[in-house]
C-alpha cells in the first residue's frame, strides 16, 4: 500500500505523526523518522529534498535538537510534516523517502538526560499500601494527597523497545529468612507507565509553573519500569528504591507529540485535599489524558489500564520536581508511575494483579505470580483523536533473559 494511502481509521495516520529514530539495513547511520501507517518517513531527507529549513532539526541521529528547538518550532515542523504527507503536490518528492517499518531498525529516539519516576495513581498506591501495610488505618501515606511522590532513576539503563532485559541479581531477604542472601531476583515485575519527554531546558533556581508545562514537554511515550520486588523490599527503607528499580527501564520507539493528543485531554480525578499554590491546577486547562494501556504477557492480555484515573498530572509532576530550583535538561524523562484503575483487571503491575503472588495469573502457558525467564511483556496504548479516530501510541516490549 502506498504510504499516502493509509486508511482513514489508521491510528498512525496524518493526525498522529509520532517521531522516532531509525536506520536502514546494512547501515549504521541513524536519522529521525516519522511514522505514517506501517511506513516510516526519513524526515531529514524529505526536508532536504523539499528545501525546508527544518532539515537542520530532522537530519539528525537523535531527536534532541528538535526537542531543544521549542514549542514554536515543534508546531511549525508538525505543520510542515502534515503538508508533506497529505498535499498531493509533495507526493512525488516525498514518496521515495518512505520505508516499510518491517525493513528498518528502530533505536532509542532521544539521548536521555535525567530520569525521574513518580507514583501518581491513587489506585496503585492504595493497592500497594494494602499489600504491604494491611493493618494500617489508611493505605495511603500521609503525604500522598499533598505532593507527587517520586525518585530519581538511572538514565543509563533506559532502553528502547525490543531490548532484552537481564534478570537482576541483588540482596533479598524473605520474612522467614534469618539473614539476607544474594542471587537473581525471584519476584521480577513490570510497571505499566507513560513517560514524558522534556524538550526545552530551564534555568537552575527557577521553578517551572504549571502554566509552562507545554512550553517544556515535547511529548510522551510508553514506559515499562521493570522492578525486582524482592530486592526492592529489602533495600527501600529508609531512602527508597535503588537496585530493585535501576537495572532497566524500557521505552517505546515512538514519541507522540503533545499536539497530537489535544482530543485526549481530560480533567483529572476530583481532589479530596487542598493543594499548595504551585500544585493547584484548578485554574489550568485539563491536565489529564484519556489513554488506554494494554498489558500482555506472552501474547495474552492480562490488563487494560486507564491513564485518565491518575491523580497527579504530568504538569503537576513537572512543577513539583522543579519547585526547589532543580533545572530541566533537554532529554529529561519522567515516568507517570504505575497506571492502575479501580478494577482487578485494570492494574498495571503483577504485584497488584496477583496480589503479591497470592493469586497467580492463569495463562494458557501456565500460571504466573511474577515473571519467568523467557517471558515477553508488551505494553500498547491508544488515545482518542479527531473525529473518533484513535491515536496509536505504539508499543514497548521486552523479553526476560536469565541473570548473567
Amino acid at each position: 500500500m502506498p504510504p499516502f494511502d493509509v486508511s482513514e481509521g489508521d491510528p498512525f495516520g496524518p493526525h498522529n505523526l509520532p517521531y522516532g529514530v531509525f536506520s536502514l539495513p546494512g547501515s549504521a547511520e541513524r536519522t529521525v523518522g516519522v511514522r505514517l501507517g506501517d511506513h516510516v518517513l526519513d524526515a531529514g531527507a524529505a526536508a532536504h529534498a523539499l528545501g525546508s529549513p527544518y532539515a537542520s532539526l530532522l537530519a539528525r541521529p537523535t531527536l534532541n535538537p528538535l526537542l531543544a528547538a521549542g514549542r514554536t518550532a515543534w508546531s511549525d515542523v508538525r505543520r510542515a510534516l502534515t503538508a508533506w504527507v497529505t498535499v498531493p503536490a509533495h507526493r512525488e518528492t516525498v514518496e521515495p523517502f518512505f520505508h516499510p517499518l518491517s525493513e528498518v531498525t528502530l533505536h532509542l529516539p532521544f539521548e536521555v538526560a535525567d530520569y525521574v519516576d513518580f507514583y501518581a495513581s491513587e489506585n496503585h498506591a492504595r493497592n500497594v499500601g494494602q499489600i504491604f501495610r494491611p493493618d494500617a488505618a489508611d493505605s495511603l501515606t500521609p503525604n500522598w494527597k499533598h505532593l507527587p511522590i517520586g525518585y530519581h532513576g538511572r538514565s543509563g539503563t533506559v532502553v528502547v523497545s525490543g531490548t532484552d532485559v537481564v534478570r537482576p541479581s541483588g540482596q533479598r531477604k524473605a520474612p522467614a529468612d534469618a539473614a539476607p542472601v544474594f542471587g537473581p531476583s525471584v519476584r521480577l515485575d513490570i510497571e505499566a507507565e507513560v513517560g514524558f519527554v522534556v524538550g526545552v531546558p530551564s534555568e537552575q533556581g527557577r521553578p517551572v509553573p504549571l502554566s509552562a508545562y507545554r512550553d517544556h514537554v515535547f511529548g510522551l511515550c510508553l514506559l515499562n519500569d521493570w522492578s525486582a520486588r524482592d530486592i526492592q523490599a529489602w533495600e527501600y527503607v529508609p531512602l527508597g528504591p535503588f537496585l530493585g528499580k535501576s537495572f532497566a527501564t524500557s521505552v517505546s520507539a515512538w514519541i507522540t507529540p503533545l499536539d497530537a493528543l489535544d482530543e485526549a485531554r481530560v480533567a483529572p480525578p476530583a481532589r479530596t485535599h487542598g493543594l499548595l499554590p504551585y500544585l493547584d491546577d484548578s485554574g489550568e486547562e485539563p491536565g489529564g489524558y484519556d489513554l488506554r494501556i494494554t498489558v500482555t504477557v506472552n501474547g495474552h492480555d492480562v490488563s487494560e489500564c486507564p491513564f485518565s484515573t491518575m491523580y497527579w498530572t504530568a504538569a503537576q509532576q513537572l512543577a513539583h520536581m522543579t519547585v526547589n530550583g532543580a533545572s530541566l535538561r533537554t532529554g529529561d524523562l519522567y515516568g507517570s508511575g504505575t497506571v492502575s484503575g479501580p478494577s482487578e483487571r485494570e492494574r498495571g503491575s503483577l504485584l497488584e494483579l496477583t496480589w503479591n503472588g497470592r493469586d497467580p495469573l492463569e495463562l494458557p502457558d501456565g500460571k504466573r505470580a511474577f515473571l519467568e525467564d523467557g517471558d515477553v511483556v508488551t505494553l500498547s496504548a491508544w488515545a482518542p483523536g479527531p473525529d473518533g479516530v484513535r491515536v496509536g501510541l505504539g508499543e514497548v516490549t521486552g523479553r526476560v533473559v536469565p541473570a548473567s
